[in-house]
């Protein structure tokens, strides 16, 4: 008889528990929609501050800015993280031509991040198109030498998750005009890595090889490309040129910070759960997606808190990192301050795909029990809001050092509708008018009750 009451009791100890959840992720929904503020604050960041690319006069005003938010919100605790981050700068707008014989025809490039100057001049030289790294050892220097590398892989529509086909197309403008460069190449263009087809160059940072000779790196609009691409079969390869100058520099190394605003929790004010994006954002538009709407919705879970009066019993950061795009060096400097305070970090989640309507969330190396575990108890809860895609995946690159650092951190990734970030992603159409107040919203909302479920009842 006293099994069979010590189980009923906690039967209903479970349901109304369960009854608490539910009661309170409808507190946080109602006031993301309702009152929510990150669509105005990212309007801010987008149109009066702008791109803020590390290093520059931009990026440090968005570092005063977001403390100036966080101070106002009235969080706990808002302070800054100082961090020495690459300052590199694109220059005078580039140049590029596909040269058929005697004529000239202009088509969008961009230099990817990192990358070097051409000659003053500019290069020219003819073409040769690859679609993977590996060409680059088949053909060998005889046939790359001297020569424009244009690498055409194009995404894979196959993939549901359009992160998937970034990663299998990435290598060539990450590591493409270093590998180039070992063969003799001049330069080298990649394709934009996107699906859509349009007239938009998508620029990226790219990684040099020590030892190895830098040479310039661009990114060719994705209808160019195919123009090209074109081309050179007519002309039964190799025989089109191309032209490109670009006069992108990097200079010294310059200070900035990560901005940090905490709700200090009640019960365990060393246990932190960890929610921010990247403040800065490339040079070609407002980064309004990437990563304007990360920072404006983790700043939103700690302002949603405060409206709703929960106090967390762990303490709840939003972090807004400096230097995702071309280094990530505010990740490695949190991860190295979280060691060197000797703070425990539970969770860290990381929102960088864009604001687009949520769809779930993303855990890295989670357990099948775990996983299991935590679809029996949260799926049910974040069904209604369409945010209960709960699955092992990937987490985000700002967190990353952190499992390096605290080895039983859960990192997490934030996973919106992934369909039309590519098409806007590292562009000049990445701005404002782009993102959708209500979906923005349902995101803050999404990452305020995940964080709200992890601080009542862990990650175990």
């Amino acid at each position: 008889m006293k099994k069979t009451l010590l189980s009923l009791a906690i039967l209903l100890a479970a349901a109304s528990a369960q009854a608490q959840d539910s009661l309170t992720i409808r507190k946080i929904y109602d006031e993301a929609l309702v009152n929510g503020q990150g669509y105005e604050k990212l309007r801010y960041l987008c149109k009066k501050i702008g791109p803020r690319l590390s290093g520059s006069a931009n990026a440090q005003k968005a570092v005063e800015w977001g403390e100036k938010l966080m101070k106002d919100y009235g969080f706990d605790k808002v302070f800054l993280q100082e961090v020495m981050v690459p300052h590199w700068v694109r220059g005078a707008k580039e140049e590029g031509y596909i040269i058929d014989g005697n004529k000239r025809i202009p088509v969008p490039i961009a230099a990817l991040g990192m990358s070097v100057a051409t000659p003053k001049e500019g290069i020219t030289a003819s073409v040769i198109e690859l679609h993977s790294l590996k060409e680059l050892e088949t053909l060998g220097e005889k046939a790359i030498k001297g020569k424009i590398v244009f690498f055409n892989r194009p995404f894979d529509p196959r993939f549901i998750e359009t992160g998937e086909a970034y990663g299998t197309a990435g290598d060539q403008r990450f590591l493409g005009p270093a590998a180039a460069a070992k063969y003799g190449a001049v330069g080298v263009i990649v394709r934009s890595l996107t699906e859509s087809i349009d007239d938009y160059p998508h620029t990226g940072g790219t990684d040099y090889t020590d030892g190895v000779k830098k040479i310039p790196g661009a990114a060719i609009s994705t209808k160019a490309a195919n123009k090209l691409s074109m081309m050179l079969k007519l002309r039964k390869f190799p025989q089109a040129k191309f032209y490109f100058k670009q006069s992108c520099q990097t200079l010294p190394d310059v200070k900035s910070y990560n901005v940090v605003g905490e709700l200090t929790g009640t019960e365990h004010p060393n246990t932190f759960i960890t929610v921010g994006g990247h403040l800065d954002s490339w040079d070609l538009a407002e980064g309004a997606h990437d990563d304007g709407t990360g920072i404006v919705q983790s700043a939103e879970v700690l302002r949603i808190f405060k409206a709703i009066g929960y106090r967390p019993k762990n303490s709840v950061r939003a972090v807004f990192f400096m230097n995702e795009e071309n280094g990530h060096k505010g990740g490695l400097k949190y991860a190295e301050l979280a060691v060197k305070n000797k703070e425990e970090h539970i969770a860290a989640i990381e929102t960088d795909e864009g604001g687009f309507v949520p769809r779930g969330f993303s855990f890295e190396d989670i357990s099948p029990d775990l996983l299991k575990k935590v679809n029996q108890n949260w799926k049910p809860l974040l069904e209604p809001y369409e945010a209960d895609r709960l699955v092992k995946g990937g987490s985000g690159t700002d967190i990353g050092p952190l499992k390096e650092s605290i080895p039983s951190i859960m990192l997490i990734g934030f996973t919106p509708d992934s369909q039309r970030y590519f098409d806007i992603h590292h562009t000049p159409n990445d701005v404002f008018e782009n993102v959708h107040k209500r979906e923005l919203e349902l995101g803050s909302a999404a990452m305020a009750s995940l964080i709200y479920l992890i601080d009542q009842h862990g990650l175990k």
